[in-house]
Parts: structure tokens; C-alpha cells; sequence
């Protein structure tokens, strides 16, 4: 198996998207995967190498990125040292960093005998999930679309005027990092960046509109996006196939850093469906 790790891809917005790369190398053309982590997320969070492995292993294409703004920078890519980068992230600039990485993948010449340019599949895990089905929705390239414990709507964060009032004020809120105990912002921008793309950033007309097969998977004890926002999104398109993995939480059974060599159960559970779908 061939695994490269942390390639600053150029982004759109002046900050590298690092991107690893996992593969049998054997001259296959192969089925692509990129994976898209969630909020206060990163590529190498978690279990999500033994995550790549797996898929390589089944001989699927299997590509983890960074978004460029998620606060890790090149050579410190876990946790997050720019939280001003983090601060100044937004939905769009998540979309153009799914974008960079697509084109990236399919004109890479020293990859070309190994993948399927035909064939690919976004998963998102929570927000990552909510980013995924829109980018599946705009464009074509995508074949097929998994969301794991994926987000069914991002305007329901925005819904205390109270709070978006004094955050208008201060320009800037901060959240806590339950691990690391880091205050990480948001800056105004981040609210703005929605309410001028609401239309586009809606994950319900994402789905009702979608084309190509997807796949639900949600835990059923998942303690941040409830089983309610999968049903949702199940609602919303006939073409799509639902897994609840039954008293499973938000990481399906991960947690940061992840030690052991296998992946937890609801994890491998969560792979193994997955690579069903793909095919």
C-alpha cells in the first residue's frame, strides 16, 4: 500500500489544502474517495488513517484532506496553531477547497494509471457531511455521495438573534476546544458568508435535487447531530439508502488521538457499509 502524506495542495484562498493520498499501487485504474472531516476537524483526526487503510485495502482510490482554513497548517497539521485561519474559514471557502482537490486528484500525471476519473464518491463526516452533499449537487464529476453523521441544515445554528446581534457587535465569538481547551473564533464573516449564499448553502434543496445514489449513515446514540437530521435528509430523496448503526455516537466509537490498530467497531461497521455502496 502506498501512503503520501500531508501534499500542500495550492489553494484558492492563499492557504494550502494538505491532502494524503492512500493506494494500492498496481497500475488499477481505481474508484476515487475524498473524504471531507467535520467541524474543528482535521485529516488525521482520530482513526481516520486506519479509516484510508481500509478502503485502500479494497482497493478503492482513497484521498483524506485538511481544509485550508480548519486552523493546522503544513508543519503543524493536527490540532490547530492558526486559529486565525480558523476564525476566518467559511462554507464557500470549504467548497472551493472540495473543488482544488478534485481537479488536483484528476490532473495529477503521476497518478493517472491508478485512478477511475469516472468514478467518485465525497464522504463528509457531520459539517464535512453538509459540505459534501452540496458540492455532490453542483457538480457533475461526483457519482455518488456519503454523509456520516452528516448536518441536514446549517442555518439552524444561526437562529438566536440575540447572540447574532452581539456577535455583529464584537465582530468575533469563541468556542472552546473540549480537548485542547484552545478558545477557537469565529469572526462575523463567517455568518455573512451564509446569509449572502443561503440559496446555494441549502442542504435540503442539496439533496432534493440530487442525481446520483447516496448513503445516510448515522449512530443512533450520536450525542451532536441527532438521528432527527438524518432522518431529514432521508426525507428529502427517494434515491438514497439509510444505515443507523444502533448505539452508536457521533464518532462512531473514535476519539483523539486513537491508539489501537483496529478500527472501533462502529467505525469498521461504518467502512465496511460504505464500501457496499461504492461498489
Amino acid at each position: 500500500m502506498k501512503v503520501i502524506k500531508n501534499i500542500p495542495v495550492e489553494g484558492k484562498h492563499y492557504k494550502p489544502i494538505l491532502t494524503d493520498l492512500v493506494y494500492k499501487e498496481n497500475n488499477q485504474p481505481k474508484q476515487i474517495v475524498i473524504f471531507c472531516h467535520g467541524y474543528k476537524g482535521y485529516k488525521d483526526w482520530g482513526a481516520w488513517n486506519l479509516v484510508a487503510e481500509n478502503f485502500a485495502e479494497n482497493n478503492i482510490f482513497f484521498v483524506k484532506m485538511s481544509f485550508s482554513h480548519n486552523g493546522g497548517t503544513v508543519d503543524q497539521p493536527i490540532d490547530f496553531p492558526d486559529l486565525e485561519a480558523f476564525g476566518n474559514n467559511n462554507f464557500t471557502i470549504e467548497l472551493d477547497d472540495i473543488d482544488t482537490v478534485i481537479n488536483w486528484v484528476l490532473k495529477n500525471p503521476s497518478i493517472q494509471k491508478e485512478i477511475d476519473p469516472m468514478r467518485i464518491t465525497l464522504i463528509g463526516h457531520s459539517r464535512g457531511g453538509g459540505t459534501a452533499l452540496i458540492k455532490a449537487g453542483e457538480d457533475i464529476r461526483i457519482t455518488k455521495v456519503i454523509t456520516w453523521a452528516g448536518i441536514s441544515d446549517f442555518g439552524s445554528r444561526f437562529t438566536n438573534e440575540e447572540q447574532i446581534n452581539a456577535w455583529k457587535k464584537n465582530g468575533v465569538v469563541y468556542i472552546e476546544n473540549g480537548r485542547t481547551k484552545q478558545q477557537m473564533p469565529h469572526y462575523f464573516q463567517f455568518y455573512l458568508n451564509y446569509k449572502e449564499n443561503e440559496s446555494r448553502l441549502s442542504i435540503q434543496n442539496a439533496v432534493k435535487n440530487l442525481k446520483i445514489p447516496y448513503l445516510i449513515i448515522h449512530g443512533s446514540e450520536d450525542e451532536t447531530v441527532t438521528l432527527k437530521e438524518a432522518k431529514n435528509l432521508l426525507s428529502w430523496n427517494s434515491n438514497n439508502q439509510f444505515v443507523v448503526v444502533e448505539n452508536a455516537n457521533h464518532s462512531f466509537g473514535s476519539k483523539h488521538p486513537w491508539e489501537s490498530i483496529s478500527l472501533p467497531k462502529d467505525l469498521e461497521t461504518v467502512v465496511e457499509k460504505s464500501i457496499i455502496f461504492i461498489g
